[in-house]
């Protein structure tokens, strides 16, 4: 790692950090994967160049094989970028499926599979995005997002793994986090989010930019691979 690669991942770290642990942020998950230091964070350049996307696909199949070895809960990686830090809603929502997508089809490339407990299509109420044979949900934060949970200096996206939310659910655990966090997240908006839906009645991909879409809403991502 270059030196300011070094300097960069520090601030960003600790930018991140500071955020997740200030007392109005309403994702409880986020703060115990930080408690436990299973929040693990890399710094990247700009979110509109896909100068940094195979060291962020690195990064998600290490992640992903970890999990898989050592399947504990509150585990989240998020990917902060320098810039830029003057995107609208729909531009930074334009830059987030254009590392996506890049992300997914280099998982092709490297002859990944898709996870088969999700679907690959945006458009179905179980779809999820798939890295190294793990499914993730997406959560977009930004400096000029409209819901105050999703804004935070700079972009960034936090790749979070749909297994620990079926454990959860099978635990008996999930509904009673979900609607912590919404509480949390209306104390400090003044509304409850519109677009949060449960896997299964919509599709997570309306949710992952964190802009509120109306239904005509499409998905710009596009799996390349092969359904099976």
């Amino acid at each position: 790692m270059f030196a300011w690669e070094h300097a960069a991942q520090g601030a960003l770290e600790a930018q991140l950090f500071d955020h997740v642990d200030a007392r109005d942020f309403p994702c409880v998950g986020a703060k115990a994967a930080l408690a436990k230091g299973t929040l693990e964070v890399l710094a990247c350049n700009a979110i509109d160049s896909a100068w940094d996307d195979l060291r962020i696909h690195d990064r998600l199949l290490h992640f992903a094989a970890d999990y898989r070895r050592d399947p504990a809960l509150f585990r989240s990686f998020a990917v902060i970028f320098e810039g830029p830090d003057d995107l609208s809603e729909a531009d930074f929502e334009r830059a987030l499926w254009q590392r996506v997508q890049s992300l997914s089809d280099k998982d092709v490339w490297r002859g990944q599979s898709y996870d088969d407990r999700v679907s690959p299509d945006p458009d179905n109420p179980h779809f999820s995005l798939s890295f190294g044979g793990e499914a993730f949900f997406i959560v977009g934060l930004h400096p000029h997002a409209s819901r105050p949970a999703r804004r935070f200096a700079r972009p960034t996206m936090v790749f979070n793994l749909h297994d620990q939310f079926e454990r959860l659910r099978a635990e008996g655990r999930y509904e009673g986090m979900r609607e912590k966090i919404m509480v949390r997240d209306e104390a400090i908006a003044g509304s409850r989010n519109p677009m949060l839906a449960r896997h299964g009645e919509a599709s997570e991909a309306r949710q992952y930019s964190g802009r509120v879409v109306d239904k005509d809403w499409r998905c710009p991502f596009s799996y390349a691979g092969a359904e099976d």
